[in-house]
């Protein structure tokens, strides 16, 4: 009852994630230095972060090859941070 088991390389999928993560930063230092208001560079980085932490999530803690549940219970922490942007932003504004 021996099973093969054939391991599939990941080594180009990573080098392709890896420069993908670099533009990613290359472009989060670019920002500081544009001319525009201060919380458009924030909002900036923060969405580059966010999908920094989401492609990081989705490949390297391998949560492509998980099931629908544990995407769901993993996305729920990232729709709390997005309910709490929306609270702090319509609270700016009022």
């Amino acid at each position: 009852m021996s099973e093969s088991h054939e391991h599939k390389s990941h080594t180009k999928e990573y080098i392709i994630v890896f420069f993908v993560l670099t533009f990613l930063t290359v472009v989060e230092l670019m920002i500081p230095g544009l001319d525009t208001a201060y919380s458009n560079k924030a909002i900036g980085l923060i969405g580059l972060a966010v999908g920094k932490a989401l492609v990081v999530a989705y490949f390297y803690m391998h949560l492509k090859e998980e099931t629908a549940w544990l995407k769901f219970i993993a996305a729920i922490p990232i729709s709390a941070a997005f309910y709490a942007v929306a609270l702090i932003l319509e609270s700016k504004f009022r």
